[in-house]
């Protein structure tokens, strides 16, 4: 058993990961990486063809990653944990774990396909855990032999990328900026206290100058950045400084062959009609050349070049037949890939300790309200000692004092046979496992401060814990957990070695945790510190399916498969539907497939029967509504009165995009940062309705109008629904109009169920809420019955709002103003008791929310895939085929520059998704490949309950008797008969048409 994971200090670890759009690279990039500096775990021949960690049957398989997996590198005097991660879309939760590992990112751009979608997802991933980025563009070899461009051609596109990986970064740099000035000027936050900004940097963040930028063909082996050619050039041009030659390589810089200097365009007048760059001219010309001679096959000329460079290449590898197997031992000889990128990793990215030092706030962020030491429930020296950890954290201190604080962002299963045999598990059964078990999860983790062993007791502390209030809240034990630590492993991509501790700094596989941890969690051997922070995924589970086993007698084993995928995969949800059924819901198709083969394979080991996906919608109204419905209680004492308004749609974008952040504020969570994005959140939704106005079409007294109306609404907000943080508002009725209302059959006075209108105060736009009226006796017991009702109208308003009245999906886009009003008993009945009455006045209120939906135009809203394509020119018909049975709506087309490759925008139903890849790759030949990112919601517009009436109609679509159903119909009545409700289908369609059936035996 090893000593130790590292011998070395912080200094001389680099934790790094490699991202990029799928099949731009990234596993090929890491074959070379681990063959040049991995001890012997690949050959250098087999890199590239091997595809080292990508050991699952089913990656091999589909030629893509599908998990996060490291491996550490030994380059000169450096120990370098790389952590490969997948490209698709449907694996971006292994993006985020690998990230939060991570202190550096390499990200992979290929040079004939440019910036896809992907690759801005990756690069505000690294820019929101705060990793510092290198660049590295593949394939290279593409634009020589593949789209023949000129070396000033190649420069040009090099040029463009670069240019666009600057601008997408630079994006995220002034949102940062920009959202820190309103912070600033806001009026909140000048109580607060003084707030800093950072400057903008005016530099690019990726230069080749910098060192930060490889150019590279991982498929053969090599790669470069500026600083070789500079050693390569500096010998042998005269008067030249290695400073000017650096500065000069990148850039509209000239050589003047008769001065001897490096010159802008202008001094190049008299000298050269088509100048070209110093980069082109010193390093994509001698590239080019050698690719031209190699490939010719010109024997006598590759060997003075091997001479030339000094290259150590056997004489069987120039006598190969391939004259491409002799371009990749001449290439990866002379400009070596894992020397490029490393040397570039070694230079550019920070070791832990300086990582974490600018990293403390992304990781472990500052309390809002830290107790002080004169609260009662918390000591001083539990503060002390909680600030002391999170600086142990800042500091990487891996001293033997320190701290031991690990983050586990993931947790994995391994079959045991991979395992080293453990001598007090020897059948690989941890402590809580019933029986003999093939899987055994893992511990995917970064050791932050202090150092593990094997054998030590460590605190396990999920997201939701907080030290202050251990001993002051009894629930919050169940966030907390001691354990012992059984085994720790280091990480060889396809293999594990046992060692017996492992310090600050690296990474480590832990054994052991498989039953206290079910997705991530904070490892600590002090009770008082903060856990850290939750990760960010890119997108949410959108695809949903209800398994079964095709046996009943399985039920068991596929809920024990069930809770082991649970844990295996991090991004994975596992629920029970409102009719029993468990549901899976994955990323994608592709994530999905890869779920339910290992339910039938490794977890549960039974067959599925896997429904058709459950897709979800949304209801909402056309026009702006305005109709309004009233219902009474059955005992006859309140009367409902709801109006339904359609919010705009900037405004209901806003409230569904910080659903999370207003749930936790309604909640009383408020502190600094919260108070922050409060004040943003108010901005945007002023914008929004702004920005509506302006749009409107008339005259400006119609646009004041429309103005003043939405901000008296604002003002005026009691609840967000559904689960108090949806995209729907319960609004209060104006307090002068509706303080009295009249009963139709007496005339006795109700009393308005007044709320408050907190939802406005907390976002800054209410005014104080009115005072009740000075009211005599007779009134004074309802007012104080009507206090009592408030919760039953809220309750009301959440149930409307999560089950419309089209099929029971959540609505949309809609504020309700409700008005509900009390009168006094004047029965001659029993009275009832107080929870009948309210029971009836919720249901009231729901039915009286539903009905106004139906009475205003009811509309479905289905979601929207944003599609990614990319095909050749010969088979775009075909897609375009695919697209339109689909019902997709192309954005734009476009075709790549230099090649035969168009790229297609276009908006997918969800709902008509299903096997569209399949579907694509069939009729395309394989040749058309397409990404799939869920966009936004979008009205169907439809009227699902649409029958003819006027001639124009009747002419159109036939009479009632002869309409099919449309679209908005179908779907409606899709999800009707799977939810098990009522849906109106003639059972003869055709009474006067003979039909013969047949009988089959």
């Amino acid at each position: 058993m090893a000593e130790s994971s590292s011998d070395n200090g912080t200094s001389k670890i680099r934790n790094i990961c490699i991202m990029a759009h799928v099949d731009h690279g990234k596993t090929t990039l890491a074959d070379h990486l681990i063959a040049g500096c991995g001890g012997g775990l690949v050959h250098r021949k087999m890199a590239g063809r091997i595809r080292f960690m990508d050991f699952l049957d089913e990656e091999q398989r589909r030629a893509i990653t599908m998990k996060s997996s490291s491996v550490k590198l030994s380059y000169k005097d450096h120990q370098i944990h790389l952590i490969d991660s997948p490209g698709h879309i449907d694996f971006c939760s292994e993006v985020s774990t690998a990230a939060r590992l991570s202190d550096g990112a390499l990200i992979l751009v290929d040079s004939v396909e440019g910036v896809h979608i992907q690759t801005h997802a990756v690069l505000r991933q690294a820019w929101v855990e705060k990793l510092t980025p290198c660049l590295v563009i593949n394939k290279i070899d593409r634009l020589i032999t593949e789209l023949k461009l000129t070396p000033m051609e190649a420069y040009t596109k090099l040029l463009r990328i670069i240019h666009e990986v600057n601008c997408i970064f630079s994006a995220f740099k002034s949102e940062k900026y920009l959202s820190d000035v309103d912070a600033l000027l806001s009026k909140e936050i000048q109580e607060i206290g003084e707030i800093s900004i950072e400057e903008q940097d005016e530099e690019d963040t990726f230069h080749p100058q910098k060192g930060n930028v490889v150019f590279s063909c991982a498929l053969d082996g090599w790669g470069f950045c500026l600083d070789q050619f500079v050693d390569f050039w500096s010998g042998k041009l005269e008067r030249v400084s290695k400073t000017a030659l650096l500065k000069a390589l990148w850039g509209p810089w000239y050589y003047n062959n008769v001065d001897k200097k490096f010159v802008g365009k202008k001094g190049m007048k008299n000298v050269s009609k088509n100048p070209q760059p110093v980069f082109v001219e010193f390093v994509l010309k001698q590239i080019w050349q050698l690719y031209q001679t190699v490939l010719d096959g010109d024997k006598e000329v590759i060997k003075k070049v091997v001479k030339k460079f000094n290259l150590e290449i056997t004489e069987n590898e120039l006598q190969h037949k391939d004259s491409k197997g002799v371009l990749q031992a001449v290439m990866s000889s002379w400009l070596p890939l894992s020397e490029a990128v490393l040397s570039m990793v070694v230079k550019c990215l920070p070791d832990p300790k300086t990582a974490q030092s600018f990293r403390i706030s992304r990781l472990v962020p500052e309390k809002d309200s830290v107790p002080t030491s004169t609260d009662a429930d918390v000591s001083a020296d539990v503060i002390a000692e909680a600030e002391y950890v999170r600086n142990a954290i800042k500091t990487c201190d891996s001293s033997e004092n320190a701290p031991c604080v690990a983050f586990v962002s993931k947790m994995f299963a391994v079959s045991s046979e991979m395992l080293p045999k453990n001598p007090n598990f020897p059948n690989g059964t941890e402590p809580g496992q019933t029986g003999h078990s093939d899987e055994v999860f893992l511990a995917f983790a970064r050791v932050f401060s202090g150092t593990l062993r094997v054998g030590q007791k460590i605190f396990v502390l999920s997201a939701l814990y907080d030290p202050f209030k251990l001993k002051s809240d009894p629930l919050m034990q169940r966030h907390i957990q001691e354990v012992e630590l059984h085994q720790l492993y280091e990480m060889m991509g396809q293999g594990v070695k046992s060692i017996s501790s492992c310090s600050a700094g690296n990474l480590v596989a832990i054994q052991g945790l498989g039953q206290h941890i079910l997705k991530n969690a904070t490892l600590s051997t002090s009770k008082n510190c903060y856990p850290f922070s939750s990760m960010n995924f890119q997108v949410t589970p959108t695809l949903r399916v209800a398994v079964e086993p095709k046996d009943p007698a399985d039920m068991s084993a596929l809920m024990k498969g069930l809770r082991l995928l649970n844990r295996a995969d991090p991004f994975v949800e596992i629920t029970v539907s409102s009719r029993g059924e468990q549901v899976i819901s994955a990323a994608g198709e592709v994530h999905l497939e890869r779920c339910v083969k290992d339910l039938e394979e490794r977890f549960a080991k039974i067959k599925l029967v896997v429904s058709r996906p459950l897709v979800s919608f949304k209801e909402t109204i056309e026009g702006e509504g305005g109709n309004s419905v009233e219902k009474l209680t059955p005992n006859g004492r309140c009367v409902v009165t709801v109006q339904v308004l359609k919010l705009p749609s900037g405004l209901t974008k806003v409230l569904e995009e910080n659903g999370d952040l207003l749930g936790e504020v309604l909640k009383g969570k408020m502190g600094n940062k919260e108070r922050n994005s409060v004040v943003e959140l108010r901005k945007k939704i002023v914008d929004a309705i702004e920005s509506e106005a302006e749009s409107i079409d008339g005259d400006k007294e119609r646009v004041e109008k429309f103005r003043k109306t939405w901000f008296r609404y604002l003002e005026r907000i009691w609840a967000l629904g559904p689960r108090q943080m949806g995209p729907n508002l319960l609004i209060l009725p104006e307090t002068l109009k509706s303080e009295n209302h009249n009963s139709n059959s007496s005339s006795s006075t109700g009393v308005l169920v007044r709320g408050s209108c907190h939802v406005s105060e907390i976002l800054g736009f209410s005014n104080p809420n009115p005072q009740n009226p000075t009211q005599n006796d007779e009134l004074q017991t309802l007012i104080q019955e009507a206090e009592t009702l408030k919760s039953s109208v809220v309750s009301g308003f959440q149930l409307a709002t999560s089950a419309g009245p089209l099929c029971d999906e959540p609505m949309w886009g809609l504020a309700f103003i409700i008005e509900p009003h009390i009168f006094p008993d004047n029965s001659e009945n029993a009275p009832l008791s107080d929870s009948i009455f309210t029971g009836q006045v919720l249901t009231a209120v729901k039915e009286a929310c539903r009905a106004s939906v139906l009475q205003n135009n009811p509309r479905l809203v289905e979601a929207m895939y944003f599609c990614e394509l990319n095909t050749r020119t010969e088979y775009l018909g075909q897609m375009y085929a695919v697209l339109s049975r689909r019902r997709a709506r192309v954005l734009k087309e476009e075709m790549q520059e230099g090649s035969n490759l168009f790229t297609v925008h276009a908006y997918l139903p969800v709902e008509a998704s299903n096997k569209f890849a399949d579907e694509l790759r069939t009729w395309t030949s394989g040749a058309s490949s397409a990404i799939l990112v869920l966009s936004h919601w979008e009205m169907i517009n439809e009227d699902p309950f649409f029958v003819p009436k006027t001639e124009e109609e009747i002419e159109e679509f036939g009479d009632g008797a002869s309409v099919l159903p449309n679209l908005a119909r179908r779907l409606m009545d899709d999800v009707r008969r799977r939810k098990g409700l009522h849906v109106e289908e003639k059972v003869v369609k055709c009474a006067t048409k003979q039909r013969t059936l047949a009988r089959k035996v």
